[in-house]
């Protein structure tokens, strides 16, 4: 999924860089074509200026009045809490252990030599024939149905 994001960005990036330059070389190819202007164009007229108008003056919003809250209640205490002691853990017996069986020792296993590998004589290949050369054919005739009609 990653790959395919990343194709699409770079080549929405490839066009747009093309799409840029071309725009570039035609704005300059027209730049080039057009005459230098004879004079300069009229000025263009001042934009009157609006009158303020007279706004009525903002009414005088009251004070809100002050709240007087009453006093947050105490907080009560409570009472700590005392927690009776561990029991504590009974040891653990040691048990004794058995001893462990003895491992019967295995038998040494001798293993007989492998026997030697014949020996492959050398032997001297005969020297490879030239590569025979193809006939030339004389050239197929076209196939009716996938040439064009002659005019």
């Amino acid at each position: 999924m990653a790959s395919n994001t990343s194709l699409f960005t770079m080549s929405l990036l490839i066009a747009l860089v093309l799409l840029s330059l071309s725009s570039m070389s035609h704005a300059a190819r027209h730049l080039l074509d057009t005459p230098a202007p004879a004079e300069s164009p009229p000025a263009a007229p001042a934009i009157p200026t609006l009158p303020k108008p007279a706004l009525p003056p903002m009414p005088v919003i009251p004070p809100a009045p002050k709240l007087t809250m009453p006093p947050m209640p105490a907080i009560p205490t409570i009472p700590k809490l005392t927690v009776p002691p561990m029991p504590t853990i009974p040891t653990i017996p040691n048990v004794p252990v058995p001893p462990l069986p003895v491992v019967p020792t295995v038998p040494k296993v001798t293993i007989p030599p492998l026997p030697t590998m014949p020996t492959v004589p050398k032997v001297t290949l005969p020297p490879m024939a030239s590569i025979p050369t193809i006939p030339s054919f004389p050239t197929i005739p076209g196939i009716p149905f996938l040439t064009p009609p002659p005019a």
